[in-house]
């Protein structure tokens, strides 16, 4: 997985994996993620097919996880707003 940060913004790249991958990667991700990082931007695509789409958007959980939203400007991304680290 490809990870980048512009500010309190995370961009994981999950290109490639499959959906328990992924997933378990995302997981370790948002474990390690510090309170400053405020959203976390998943690039999964959607022209290979929708399994990463559809596990990031609807089976994804986290403690940190506020809210998500699909990207409107990029149905291959959905944005993830974060909960304050505690």
């Amino acid at each position: 997985m490809m990870t980048k940060r512009k500010g309190s913004v995370m961009e994981a790249d999950i290109h490639g994996m499959n959906p328990a991958q992924a997933r378990r990667e995302l997981l370790q991700l948002l474990d390690r993620l510090g309170g400053d990082v405020t959203e976390l931007h998943v690039i999964h695509g959607y022209r290979g097919g929708d399994s990463l789409r559809s596990m990031v958007q609807n089976s994804l959980a986290h403690p940190r996880i506020a809210r998500k939203m699909q990207s409107f400007l990029n149905e291959g991304e959905t944005k993830i707003y974060l909960k304050a680290k505690k």
